[in-house]
């Protein structure tokens, strides 16, 4: 920032301390005269304090020029891994082939989505590069890059990774961590590379005109887009860019009196006269009727519908035809009420899916879809779409199998009272599953759904591990801040560990404890004994009607039940019967017990701190968040954890990572079984201002970890790109197509995933942008 505007920028600031208490419209026009001059009519809002909003203006303008943009890029040795199903694929009856192909289709022409639902330039850089390679074969456009754009073998590389990287994430902002990544070469390469191909490609006018609208978007690393985020604290679709966090409360507050849920919907908020509407948009295909605006605390709601409706027109047409290959009355029951879901925008229709769902045991082909996952809505109860199909692995679908056989006593080994479980705990269908296509921002180990509090708590649930997904990722692993010992050790249990620690996570983790609540005017517990465990002077709460884990804890709900969860996995990991099912026994079980350990606590160092972000105070990755968590719980027992700065073997600054064995059995359960007992205490007694104080105090970022973090930014590890098979109709057989493993193998198999439907989905995706892109304006 130059001198004369950095005096400037004190006067102004100095001036604006000065009236900082004039907060009325009226006196609105005292500041922007003084302003304007420096950032435009207009600068301040009467929503946000004046002098924190030109300070954060000013400091953005003054370390803009400091971004390392390593951190916003991938690098070109991003390993890519290829998720292998054919044994499994193979193995599948005719009938079963054609429904995971129908399946399959519909999960990917749904999990475009997650685009719109990403960024606002998503959509259209999508349309970008799959033009480019549904028209030129990686090849020539290598050759073409090389030869005539003046590419180096590296931009090149570069460029193709991050190709990669946007499909995988489904967006230009990873799924793992919710930051944004740019190509790392420089703008007027690609720009080159773009007009290089436009003279070789016929009907290439849409390549430059979708490149003149993303090429700024795609390489801004603005402040308030290196994250996404709402208002001020990054980039979000699921919200106008005028909405902040209490336009997001206002809303949830109307959902909760209304009792409406925000799975399958978008708020647009607009502003005309001085009147305030909400248009709370609904995913469907048919649009709805503009009702009679429904007027709360002084603003009004809309509902409108048809969000995504050229995409979900696609779901469904794959969905009535696998409906026709299901091997049973059950999932043709459940197919046709996600048709009905997408086709109309009921989520009753969809919670009747998964009632199905449910309700279909032991299926070959397990499969779900739709708007599932609320990790990425800043306010924590929009799902994002999510669509898989995957054949079970029967050798592991045993052991878990008779994991929920022991289910019940294993319940009674965790670290609360009766009165805080399940008063009947209902035993899921738990397998291990081999992904043949999983549809969204990244495919996890494993999943417990649904997600709807009424059906988990009164019907039931399912659990899947997705076991090729699991050494897939630890394949080849690199493992900063561990001994050479401990390295080895975690080389040859790690999936081993995790298997278990999954397991335990979704089953007992997810699976257990009961909501505190009132329905139909009844409380589903004894209070007398509630009010038992409560500390003195502590208030009883409890959810009332029409509220729901996700309405209650909101921001906080997503890392704080995954946090839960991998406790529960820690403490249970620790009995033997637990270990003794997936075989370990003996020495080998203590190895297994202390990898599980290790992999924790390796997670909250190397991984967890590269998902917080200082400049905002935010953790942009909950289950990061909750191991970070985990690792500061585990930091207070005695003796049973150091982590040691020293200096590598390469010079620079390291941390090693030591965890006593001995410990872990005795103080490590003492602390993890008081912090899981806490944890439970406010979930099921819907606390959450207990629950967000006592999470604040294990999240918050503070020295030696600020400065740790630094270290662990220098020794990152990309995370593993997969490359997925296709499904492919020859003749009346279903075939498999694999690919290779590296970024020309992954950018083949989307090229291929949507032959023939390019120019369909160019327009579909294009239509959601256009109808979109009034609503964002970062």
């Amino acid at each position: 920032m130059s001198r004369p505007l950095y005096s400037k920028a004190k006067t102004v600031t100095n001036l604006i301390r000065k009236y900082s208490g004039l907060k009325t419209q009226s006196h609105q026009a005292l500041y922007n005269p003084l302003l304007s001059p420096v950032f435009g009519s207009g600068f301040l809002s009467k929503e946000e304090d004046p002098v924190k909003r030109f300070e954060r203006k000013f400091f953005t303008i003054k370390t803009m020029a400091n971004i390392d943009k390593g951190l916003f890029t991938y690098p070109n040795d991003t390993p890519v891994v290829y998720l292998e199903c054919e044994k499994a694929f193979l193995a599948l009856e005719s009938s079963e082939k054609r429904y995971a192909h129908h399946l399959s289709k519909a999960s990917y022409y749904g999990g475009l989505i997650v685009l719109a639902q990403t960024s606002p330039e998503s959509p259209l850089i999508f349309n970008l590069i799959h033009q480019i390679f549904s028209k030129k074969t990686v090849e020539e456009v290598r050759d073409i890059a090389l030869n005539k754009a003046g590419f180096i073998e590296e931009e090149f590389q570069a460029f193709m990774v991050y190709v990669c990287g946007f499909y995988t994430n489904m967006g230009n902002y990873k799924g793992f961590g919710d930051s944004k990544f740019i190509p790392n070469l420089p703008q007027e390469k690609l720009e080159a590379l773009v007009n290089a191909l436009t003279s070789s490609i016929t009907e290439s006018n849409n390549i430059l005109e979708l490149w003149s609208l993303v090429k700024d978007s795609m390489f801004s690393l603005d402040q308030r887009k290196q994250f996404l985020g709402l208002g001020e604290m990054g980039v979000t679709t699921y919200f106008s860019s005028n909405c902040t966090l209490k336009d997001a409360e206002f809303v949830n507050r109307f959902f909760k009196v209304r009792g409406i849920e925000g799975y399958n919907n978008r708020c647009f908020k607009h502003m005309k006269n001085g009147a305030t509407t909400y248009e709370i948009r609904v995913a469907s295909i048919a649009p709805r009727d503009n009702s009679e605006p429904d007027v709360f605390e002084g603003a009004s709601f809309t509902m409108t519908g048809g969000d995504y409706s050229s995409l979900l027109e696609l779901v469904n047409a794959e969905l009535e035809q696998a409906k026709t290959s299901a091997s049973n009355e059950t999932e043709v029951h459940m197919v046709e009420k996600y048709i009905e879901s997408f086709a109309t925008g009921s989520l009753d229709a969809h919670k009747d899916g998964s009632r199905f769902w449910i309700k279909n045991k032991g299926p070959i082909i397990e499969t779900y879809i739709g708007f599932i996952e609320t990790y990425r809505d800043p306010s924590g109860v929009r799902g994002e779409f999510e669509g898989f199909v995957a054949v079970v692995n029967k050798p592991m679908s045993a052991k878990f199998s008779v994991l929920v056989e022991k289910a019940e006593t294993l319940l009674k080994l965790l670290p609360w009272d009766q009165v805080l479980e399940k008063d009947t705990f209902l035993r899921p269908d738990f397998t291990s599953l081999d992904v043949v296509s999983f549809a969204g921002s990244g495919i996890p180990a494993g999943i417990n759904i649904p997600n709807y509090d009424e059906i988990r708590q009164n019907e039931g649930f399912k659990n899947v591990s997705l076991g090729n997904v699991i050494p897939a990722s630890y394949k080849d692993a690199k493992m900063p801040f561990v001994s050479s010992e401990d390295k080895a050790l975690m080389d040859k249990y790690r999936v081993e560990s995790f298997e278990v620690q999954v397991g335990l996570h979704e089953l007992l983790g997810h699976g257990s404890g009961k909501l505190l609540r009132r329905e139909k005017g009844e409380l589903n517990f004894d209070e007398a004994a509630v009010k038992n465990i409560l500390q003195a002077g502590e208030e009883l709460k409890y959810y009332e009607e029409g509220e729901t884990y996700d309405s209650v804890f909101t921001t906080i709900g997503s890392a704080y039940e995954e946090c839960r969860a991998e406790c529960v996995g820690l403490y249970l990991s620790l009995d033997k019967d637990v270990l003794r099912i997936f075989g370990h026994e003996g020495d080998e079980a203590e190895d297994v017990i202390y990898t599980n350990w290790l992999s924790m606590v390796f997670a909250g160092v190397a991984k967890a701190l590269e998902m917080y972000a200082p400049a905002t105070n935010a953790w942009l990755q909950a289950h990061s968040q909750a191991r970070y968590a985990i690792l500061q719980v585990m930091l207070e027992a005695d003796g049973l954890l150091r982590i040691e700065e020293r200096t590598g073997e390469d010079g620079n600054p390291d941390l090693l990572i030591k965890l006593e064995r001995s410990k872990i059995s005795t103080e490590g359960k003492r602390v993890i079984g008081d912090f899981l007992r806490k944890l439970q205490v406010f979930k099921a007694t819907a606390n959450v201002k207990g629950a967000k104080a006592l999470f604040d105090k294990y999240t918050e970022v503070k020295e030696p970890w600020s400065k740790w973090r630094d270290i662990v930014l220098a020794r990152r590890t990309p995370r593993k790109l997969f490359v997925q098979a296709n499904t492919e109709i020859s003749g009346e057989d279903i075939i498999l197509r694999n690919y290779e493993a590296s970024p020309s193998g992954l950018i083949k198999s989307w090229t291929d995933r949507f032959a023939g439907k390019e120019a369909s989905l160019y327009k579909a995706l294009t239509d959601i942008y256009n109808k979109d892109k009034d609503q964002f304006k970062f």
